[in-house]
């Protein structure tokens, strides 16, 4: 009995989850229905609301979005709204911050979030995940004399919270496993390994993580 009550969890529970998670993101992408006229909402004009009407808004003001900022006209307005947000005081710090962070997550040529790597934390001799955010020279390498890069040490069961650590290259461990089996293992507080046929744990070469 309790081999087949176990089965039928492994069945249901990710099913269940993926609902809730898939239901939570299309409630919150249905709020930007709220963007328009109150005549025009499915529920005055159809009489009742249609899930998932927001998530196609979304991604029709995404493209838009783009299309207008990829132009001469629209730079030249992204340029002007930048520069308004750049002279109020707390709002430019924190508009400056996430847009770095995006550009880099989300360019081409970006390091963020690409390796997956295994350093030793929070003591010699522990070793923990984490995830490669940069490389870039700094006031950090001056200071200490060490070639040391960016990583991001992720909490778990919730990776959204961690922390961020500078370790010396030569004491960084690259893994061969993608991003997305790195968090599925964080996710699972290591119940669930990627296999690996030719784990190599090699440490991070500086030819690895720069173009």
């Amino acid at each position: 009995m309790k081999r087949y009550l176990v089965a039928g969890l492994l069945v249901w529970l990710p099913l269940v989850a993926t609902f809730f998670v898939i239901r939570l993101l299309v409630q919150w992408m249905d709020q930007s229905l709220l963007l328009l006229p109150e005549g025009f909402r499915p529920e005055n004009l159809l009489g009742f609301a249609v899930p998932g009407l927001g998530v196609l808004l979304s991604l029709a003001i995404l493209f838009f979005t783009g299309l207008v900022a990829a132009n001469l006209f629209g730079r030249k307005l992204v340029e002007l709204w930048e520069m308004i947000l750049s002279r109020i005081p707390l709002v430019r710090s924190v508009y400056s911050a996430v847009k770095q962070l995006v550009e880099t997550m989300f360019s081409d040529s970006g390091q963020s979030f690409r390796k997956v790597l295994l350093v030793e934390f929070p003591r010699r001799g522990l070793w923990t995940l984490a995830f490669l955010t940069g490389t870039e020279q700094g006031e950090a390498q001056r200071k200490t004399g060490r070639d040391v890069v960016n990583v991001y040490i992720p909490t778990t069961p919730n990776p959204t919270g961690g922390y961020f650590v500078l370790v010396p290259r030569e004491d960084v461990r690259e893994l061969d496993m993608t991003v997305d089996e790195g968090l599925k293992m964080l996710l699972s507080m290591g119940a669930v390994v990627p296999d690996a046929e030719h784990p190599s744990g090699k440490p991070l070469a500086e030819a690895d993580v720069r173009p």
